[in-house]
């Protein structure tokens, strides 16, 4: 239990002339009062010790012990609205205040709220009349630039971190995003992958952004990663695209590579009217809800044979995408519902379009990838329990690639 430092009578006389909330948090109010006041006071004690350590060398001759020599006035802009500081000066000009440094003009807590802000896909003028309305602080659209311009570096570092030597799964999909380039608003290709630990937790990866999507852009994609660390991958999980499948097997040759089955089925339903779409979707059940290969085979045997005659297309899809389609079947349930579908990521994605709905376009790539880089560190900030059931999942890991997994990681 933490106990005050302050008596409750102190507190009951600072409160007595509060009754609302605008008398405490508003700019005039009793926390802006008494944060400036600590602030102050803080200041003139870091002097004091300033001087008291010079004062234990005695001056070199012909110069005299350095001392207070007033004081220069500052405002600050915090969350709380702006302070008005007097920021005191010794005569020799070597304090350095360490709480307030020379030419910080916003304390920490203001920034934070600004990259909060942004990162909830509000545009810079949103951010200056959310800051007006709530803390009574005025910030510049030049000083929210340069504010949210240090979130570049974090993404530079976040994108060439080291990642894990082995992922469970690996999912990969892309979003389209508009950014202006040479002059036009286009649509880019944001690739995004998401890793499974083998503690059960995920992280994103990465980002990359390219014009369109497409398989030899993929395969850059996976040689950066394994120069970031990642020597195996055990599942890897992806869309219907041309020739990813191949990209991923020639970086990871061991992975089981599985196509998604739900992309799989909104492409059959592409070719059905309205009026059969419940039907011949209950007949497709069988086929990827069957207990193994052979099972699933004989449940599209049947498929073909109701519907081959009013939609022969979709049969024909399935068939020629089988060795993609099949592998999750051979695998447990406990790790089928995992990787049957790329619903991981496509959840991610949902909710950064959400983050992108407020935005028109973005000026350039840098710009797209710091609001993304953000709503990821948002999203990501809810995956720390990581995947239900996960002992039972990881048992099915060891018996089926046990061999491939790391002493360490068996012994836990």
């Amino acid at each position: 239990m933490t106990t005050t430092r302050f008596r409750p009578e102190l507190l009951d006389e600072l409160m007595a002339g509060a009754s609302t909330q605008r008398e405490f948090f508003g700019p005039e109010g009793l926390l802006p009062q008494l944060t400036a006041a600590l602030l102050q006071r803080a200041l003139g004690a870091e002097l004091d010790m300033h001087l008291a350590a010079e004062g234990a060398t005695p001056p070199a001759p012909g110069k005299a012990r350095n001392r207070r020599n007033g004081t220069s006035a500052k405002t600050l802009q915090t969350e709380q609205g702006p302070l008005p500081l007097a920021i005191p000066r010794d005569r020799q000009s070597t304090f350095a205040p360490m709480l307030v440094p020379k030419h910080t003009t916003r304390l920490a807590g203001l920034e934070d709220k600004i990259i909060a802000l942004y990162a909830r896909g509000l545009t810079t003028r949103d951010i200056e009349a959310q800051l007006r309305e709530l803390y009574g602080v005025e910030v510049s659209a030049q000083v929210i630039s340069e504010v949210t311009e240090a979130v570049r570096h974090q993404v530079q570092e976040w994108q060439a971190r080291p990642v894990e030597a082995i992922y469970a799964v690996l999912w990969l999909d892309a979003l389209m995003v508009k950014i202006r380039h040479e002059g036009t608003v286009q649509n880019k290709a944001v690739y995004v992958a998401i890793g499974l630990r083998l503690d059960g937790t995920k992280e994103v990866l990465g980002l990359w952004i390219e014009g369109t999507e497409g398989a030899k852009f993929w395969l850059k994609v996976l040689h950066e990663l394994r120069t970031r660390g990642l020597q195996d991958v055990l599942i890897a999980c992806c869309d219907g695209l041309k020739g990813f499948p191949q990209a991923l097997e020639a970086t990871f040759p061991k992975a089981i590579v599985q196509t998604c089955v739900v992309h799989q089925i909104r492409y059959s339903l592409s070719f059905v009217s309205w009026k059969d779409r419940k039907k011949l979707v209950a007949d497709l059940r069988p086929i990827y809800q069957a207990v193994d290969e052979t099972a699933a085979l004989e449940a599209l045997a049947a498929f073909e044979t109701k519907w081959a005659a009013r939609y022969p297309m979709i049969a024909k899809s399935w068939i020629a995408n089988w060795e993609r389609i099949a592998p999750f079947l051979s695998l447990p349930r406990e790790l089928r519902r995992l990787v049957y579908t790329t619903h991981t990521i496509e959840s991610l994605n949902y909710q950064l379009r959400r983050v992108l709905k407020t935005k028109g376009h973005f000026p350039s790539d840098d710009a797209a990838l710091k609001l993304l880089f953000l709503a990821i560190r948002n999203i990501a900030a809810g995956w720390k329990n990581g995947v239900n059931d996960w002992h039972r999942i990881f048992s099915q890991l060891v018996i089926h690639f046990g061999d491939r997994l790391p002493e360490d990681v068996l012994r836990r």
